[in-house]
């Protein structure tokens, strides 16, 4: 399986970053994701499943920062704005941790959705991995990377990586 993202001079195109245009935000964050091309999908795949994942904000938060989790995503390319699409399941980012440190308000549209790279230091690395799954998940909307990983475990037919670099 092989995974194909359109760079703009060999990074993440803005509207889908930190310098998104407004029609491509919610709450002032980027919320609208980037098209993924798939080829060689395994035969057998029942679903896919997608995690994009900043590494590089180890040093800034002290921990890997949650960008995007989805499961039973149609066997197929990603659209642009796959949750306004309805077509797949969405998982919790990292924006949870401010609502739990915070008083800020839990917003689904937010904290469990495609929330583009925002880099406050410099370039960042963004992971972006594609899981061809023998069969549908049974999560919900909401659920965190490590049931991701957990309802995986077994059914996992092929894996994707491609990093993704985004301007700070």
């Amino acid at each position: 399986m092989e995974l194909h993202v359109d760079l703009d001079n060999g990074l993440l195109p803005d509207k889908y970053a930190k310098y998104a245009p407004i029609d491509y935000r919610t709450n002032d964050r980027p919320t609208v994701n980037f098209p993924v091309i798939i080829t060689d999908i395994p035969a057998g795949t029942q679903s896919l499943s997608v995690s994009l994942i900043d590494y590089d904000a180890v040093p800034v938060t002290g921990f890997p920062w949650i960008h995007w989790l989805a499961a039973n995503l149609p066997v197929a390319n990603i659209p642009e704005n796959l949750r306004a699409r309805g077509h797949a399941v969405s998982g919790t980012n990292s924006t949870w941790h401010m609502v739990q440190t915070t008083n800020e308000t839990a917003n689904p549209d937010i904290n469990q959705a495609y929330i583009g790279p925002m880099p406050p230091d410099k370039t960042h690395n963004y992971t972006l991995t594609v899981f061809a799954l023998d069969t549908k998940l049974d999560i919900q909307d909401g659920f965190f990377l490590n049931e991701l990983r957990t309802k995986s475990n077994g059914h996992v037919l092929s894996i994707a990586i491609v990093e993704l670099p985004a301007r700070a």
